[in-house]
Formats: structure tokens, sequence, C-alpha cells
């Protein structure tokens, strides 16, 4: 989707802005699964990273949209935490100079193309600590309604993250809630780890 697209969005209330954390992050927390600190990539107006900073973990998100992230910390002023909201590229997550223990992502993987997939395994690897977990919710090919995202198949996530430097622990069934209606939207979540790149293959002395 194309940039111009979010910054309309965000000129009201886009779908996907329900007003709190999704629940399947709340799931994680709750499980004991996040290690912070933690990056939200793709984090709208905040509601999932300011979720976690109420919990007691540094947290950083980013956005694309200026108006997004405004918001986001308008409501961090509101609430009394503290959190830390950048306009970036999640494509070029070198460029915050920091790793994370922990990226979540709530509907940020299936907004991108085959190429910028590619791109985003790059960036993503660059941002996270080797050992820590990336949790993307994402909707999937079960969601038979009309509009929204392009569906994602497990077989697309594993093809993405499949192969070091990650690798993927689990993906299960979910809902991604919406503001449209009383349903949420079918999704998966996804566990990934990051681990060691491939160790290059030695020459042969002889």
């Amino acid at each position: 989707m194309s940039a111009t697209h979010f910054i309309e969005a965000y000129k009201g209330t886009p779908p996907w802005d329900i007003g709190r954390p999704q629940p399947a992050f709340e799931k994680l927390a709750d499980a004991g699964e996040i290690a912070g600190p933690v990056l939200d990539a793709g984090c709208g107006t905040g509601e999932n990273a300011l979720f976690l900073a109420a919990r007691g973990y540094e947290v950083v998100g980013v956005d694309a949209v200026q108006a997004a992230v405004e918001a986001a910390r308008r409501k961090t002023v509101a609430r009394g935490l503290e959190a830390q909201f950048l306009v970036h590229d999640a494509l070029a997550l070198d460029g915050l100079g920091r790793r994370f223990a922990t990226v979540v992502d709530s509907g940020l993987f299936h907004t991108f193309d085959d190429g910028e997939r590619s791109r985003f395994v790059t960036s993503l690897a660059a941002a996270l600590t080797l050992g820590g977990h990336y949790y993307v919710l994402c909707f999937s090919e079960r969601e038979l309604r009309d509009g929204g995202p392009r569906r994602v198949t497990q077989a697309e996530l594993r093809a993405a993250f499949g192969h070091p430097p990650f690798r993927v622990l689990s993906i299960e069934a979910a809902e991604m809630g919406t503001n449209l209606d009383d349903e949420g939207r079918k999704a998966w979540l996804a566990r990934i780890e990051r681990i060691a790149n491939p160790q290059p293959a030695r020459r042969s002395s002889g």
C-alpha cells in the first residue's frame, strides 16, 4: 500500500485504530513472552506500545505517518507514561542505531509487496538482538470478507522468515480487532526468533 493511503487514513480514524491494544499482544505479555526493550514497528497511534509501556517495558514505536506518531505522543503525555515515538521507515530500522529484544508488528507486514517483504526481513534483522523475538499479527487468507490488506499465508511467512537469520517458532490462528464492527478479522500470529547468520563456507586450502 502506498504512503498516501496511510496519510489519508489518519485524517480520520483508520479501521485498525481500535483505541486499545490488540488482544493477541495482551496474551503474549500475560504469558511472559515479551522481553524489553521493545520496538513497535508500524505503531500507529501507539495503543500496543503504550500497553507495554504501562506494563513497565522500555518501548520505542515507529511509524511513517507523522499524524499517527503525533497522536501517540499525545496519548503518552495524557496517560503519564514513558515511551518514545519516532517518524521512521520500517524498511530502514538499522537507522535507529540500536537493537531490541522484542519487535511487535500489528498489521505492518501484510502491507508490503514482495520486494518490500525482502527489504523488511533485512531491516528487522538489523534491529533485533540475537535470540530476540518478532511477533507479527497479520491478516490471513482465511479472512474472506472484502476489503482490507493483502492476505498472508503460512507458507509466505515461512518463506520470509523460515531461514537464517530467522526461524519460525510457531504460527497460530488469531484475530485482529478493527473498529468496523464487533467481529475481529481472521489473522495469523507468528512467533519468530532471530538466530545467528549462517557461517560462510571455508575455502579449501588444497
